[in-house]
């Protein structure tokens, strides 16, 4: 729908800058454009906080777009609509007329819809010996259409903080949990006349760490919290490692040690082997390499042929990964960020999200891809299944599959994206790329 001139408000209403802006974006739409109607307003109530609209105003243009005939918002069938308020606030839920007009006049504020007045501000529909519609004077939609684009990428971009928000949530739930049972197995073993450690201090910092923590904090500052705890956690299990260390040390050294203790005996505790705890480390370890590197198409048949020893799970950041490599082996995933580009980690979230609606992958998932490998590994796994999405059957069994060898350490994303990388480089293009990460 594209505007010839410029439409001012009926009576007293002033026209303002901003009813310039909407009107001169209205006529912006892109020919044959279209969207169902209740799906993009749908998208409109996931995004209102960042729209700057209330529930009551969309509950108006709900209203509202019960008046639109047709479930597809398209210029070629016209964008106006004129209901009478009367008429209009029935289907509003029975709403008061001043309140009507004031949610209405907060749509137009927004940009989201247009007021096209008639010369007597009546709203009314001419129509042709035909009995088409010529012209039409109430609320234009025109606006809804135009910014269908920026509407679903906010919508987007809060549905993917809302999932990187409850993932971190869980996290932190198990850091606090293992920290203080870390510390309870500490106090009851012992492990401050063993090692010469001041436990009471480590207990204090994280009571310090766990009472910071605000009730309705955003995700940056519950992910500082949480590499915080993260790093005391790691650093409470390497020295218990050390404990287990000794006491394995003492047992095969002297049989008759053994004997000299109570029946309430220390269980040694088997972990891999630690690092000193002498002084708390200054950064988590890195992302452990994976003895496997290739993409299966069938996922099952790679668990069933590997009998290794398990490996250390995978962490949860991303580690020596620049963004431009990820983009670099995986330039589909760009189409789908927001404004059709990938600029930063939460760009490249977004467009997951999107991509994963795509891809039939559930809900459960990807929230426990999320849990598992976090926002980034996650984001990047979907980015190289898109890459060969034709040659996988069941992406959301794939993506399962893979969460479940990440726990147990069998799977990290590093090989399988330079797998792609190297497709990319070499000169028979996607060709070697397939036979590797099919085979």
């Amino acid at each position: 729908m594209t505007y010839q001139h410029v439409t001012t408000p009926f009576g007293r209403r002033p026209i303002s800058l901003g009813m310039l802006a909407s009107q001169q974006l209205a006529g912006e739409i892109r020919p044959g454009e279209k969207r169902p109607k209740w799906k993009l307003f749908r998208a409109i109530c996931e995004a209102r906080s960042l729209l700057g609209v209330s529930d009551r105003a969309l509950t108006v243009l709900d209203a509202l777009l019960t008046f639109y005939p047709e479930d597809e918002l398209s210029a070629e069938n016209g964008l106006v609509v004129f209901p009478s308020n009367a008429q209009l606030s029935i289907r509003a839920r029975g709403m008061a007329p001043a309140t009507l007009r004031r949610h209405l006049a907060m749509l137009v504020e927004t940009g989201l819809i247009l007021r096209k007045d008639s010369p007597n501000g009546k709203r009314y529909a001419r129509r042709g010996r035909s009995g088409k519609i010529d012209d039409a004077y109430g609320f234009s939609l025109a606006p809804l259409l135009s910014r269908a684009h920026e509407i679903e990428d906010l919508a987007a971009q809060i549905a993917t903080d809302r999932e990187i928000l409850r993932a971190t949530r869980e996290r932190l739930t198990i850091c606090r949990r293992d920290i203080g049972k870390l510390i309870n197995l500490a106090a009851s073993q012992g492990v401050d006349q063993a090692l010469d450690h001041d436990w009471e201090a480590l207990h204090q910092s994280f009571r310090s760490l766990v009472d910071s923590i605000p009730r309705l904090a955003p995700v940056d500052e519950l992910a500082t919290i949480l590499a915080k705890l993260e790093e005391l956690r790691d650093h409470i299990v390497n020295c218990l490692k050390s404990l287990a260390e000794i006491e394995k040390t003492s047992a095969i050294e002297s049989h008759s040690e053994r004997h000299k203790q109570d029946s309430n005996t220390k269980i040694p505790i088997e972990f891999e082997t630690a690092s000193s705890c002498t002084e708390l480390p200054s950064e988590l370890s890195a992302i452990p390499v994976l003895a496997t590197s290739q993409m299966d198409d069938n996922p099952q048949s790679s668990s069933e042929k590997s009998n290794q020893t398990s490996l250390p799970p995978m962490r949860t950041k991303m580690h020596g990964l620049p963004l431009s490599l990820v983009l670099q082996a995986c330039p589909q995933i760009a189409d789908y960020g927001p404004q059709g580009a990938v600029s930063s980690w939460r760009d490249l979230s977004v467009a997951a999200t999107v991509v994963r609606t795509m891809l039939n992958v559930t809900p459960s998932a990807y929230h426990r891809a999320l849990t598992v490998m976090g926002p980034e590994n996650t984001a990047t796994l979907i980015a190289c299944i898109l890459e060969r999405a034709e040659h996988i059957k069941s992406a959301g069994g794939y993506i399962r599959d893979l969460t479940n060898r990440a726990e147990v350490g069998k799977f990290a994303i590093e090989p399988m994206l330079m797998a792609l990388l190297r497709a990319r480089s070499s000169p028979g293009g996607e060709k070697p790329a397939e036979k590797r990460l099919s085979s």
